[in-house]
């Protein structure tokens, strides 16, 4: 199973955490069943930026980010040409390394 290392965030995950993620779950999903909340602020419709990732590592691994997520993408704060939307960002095989921005452009964080 593959395992996905989030990188510490001051707020959100302070220690970083190792998780075991299954393959077909979205890092989004995974990052919020194990206590790591994560905004989405348009409940995973990828209608936001506000699940915007870095994958560090492990980035070719998934998926191609489609034209919906490469337009909401372009509006995300901090964007890197490793940037994808936590909600789209399917796991396959392979371990990821995750750095969650400190900013996002939701300007109230609501607990999900």
């Amino acid at each position: 199973m593959p395992q996905i290392i989030f990188l510490p965030h001051e707020e959100l995950c302070p220690e970083g955490a190792a998780i075991e993620a299954p393959a077909g779950e979205t890092v989004l999903d995974v990052a919020l069943k194990n206590g790591i909340s994560i905004p989405h602020a348009c409940e995973k419709s990828c209608a936001c930026t506000t699940c915007h990732l870095i994958i560090r590592e492990g980035f070719d691994s998934l998926d191609e980010s489609d034209e919906l997520e490469d337009d909401m993408l372009d509006k995300a704060w901090g964007l890197e040409p490793e940037s994808r939307l936590g909600c789209q960002a399917i796991i396959k095989d392979e371990d990821l390394v995750v750095e969650i921005p400190k900013y996002n452009l939701n300007i109230v964080n609501e607990e999900h």
